[in-house]
């Protein structure tokens, strides 16, 4: 099989501990694209948060598309054309943000285009999106007054052990509008029904005229699990979540010993 897209996870994947992509990496993917071969970054972050990177990797030069939201918009590189885009039933904001705020130590946020928008209290964890996003927190009191646009998602966000006490509670709830999955230990996305990273790259895949075979996926975390399952070569990084690395075809190197470039180097 003739691999013609590669799919990208950014944090801990593409990216190294220092959340740059290597020289030699960049080097290698720009090689790719220049023979014809298709990229896709494919994350939880917001546009604002993947559209650094798309460009550091002159992806509106070629044919390179990417995933942002864990699948909720797809958006071609060189024309800004949204491919596909779903958001959040509106009615379900307040109910969750309410019932998050009965428990200590939680957060909700959600994205403006240029802002991420915490509604109970900001944490350490929100931080951590803040920096990859590349968006800066605003705290609001009225959470759902404020989100009164259309949003791809929204994140619970706290410490793990608590995270992990609202997780069967709300998809138990809301099984029939929503996905409800964690993407890290500390960040429970909260998104469209039916709305992966597999879910939307089969969109790309119909719009591209092309099959799941024809595509390498490579992540580490538990939001990737979906797109590594579903794709013809699966890719766990060294450093992936046990639960990533089980599901995988291939296991790479670690981010941080550009384990991009030994998948270009022996599939690609």
């Amino acid at each position: 099989m003739e691999y013609q897209i590669l799919v990208l996870d950014l944090d801990g994947t593409l990216t190294n501990s220092r959340k740059e992509i290597s020289e030699t990496t960049r080097n290698g993917l720009l090689k790719i694209q220049k023979a014809g071969k298709i990229i896709v970054l494919a994350s939880g972050r917001p546009v604002n948060g993947v559209a650094p990177i798309a460009e550091k990797l002159e992806m509106n030069r070629y044919n390179g598309y990417t995933l942002s939201f864990n699948g909720g918009r797809i958006t071609k590189c060189s024309t800004g054309e949204i491919i596909y885009n779903r958001t959040l039933p509106p009615e379900v904001i307040r109910p969750i943000w309410e019932y998050a705020r009965t428990v200590p130590g939680l957060d909700v946020i959600s994205y403006s285009d240029t802002q991420i928008i915490s509604g109970i209290q900001s944490n350490q964890y929100d931080e951590i999106e803040s920096k990859n996003s590349i968006m800066e927190i605003v705290t609001v009191k009225d959470f759902p007054s404020v989100i009164t646009f259309p949003v791809n998602k929204m994140i619970i966000s706290g410490h793990p052990s608590v995270v992990k006490t609202v997780i069967v509670p709300l998809q138990e709830q809301y099984q029939d509008l929503l996905n409800i999955y964690l993407s890290e230990p500390f960040f429970l996305e909260i998104m469209p029904r039916n709305i992966d990273k597999a879910y939307a790259l089969q969109k790309l895949l119909d719009h591209l005229g092309l099959t799941a075979e024809n595509m390498i996926c490579c992540g580490d975390g538990y939001n990737d699990l979906s797109m590594i399952k579903f794709a013809g070569l699966g890719v766990a990084m060294a450093n992936a979540q046990p639960a990533v690395k089980e599901a995988a075809d291939f296991i790479t190197y670690s981010n941080d010993e550009d384990g991009i470039l030994h998948v270009i180097d022996l599939f690609l």
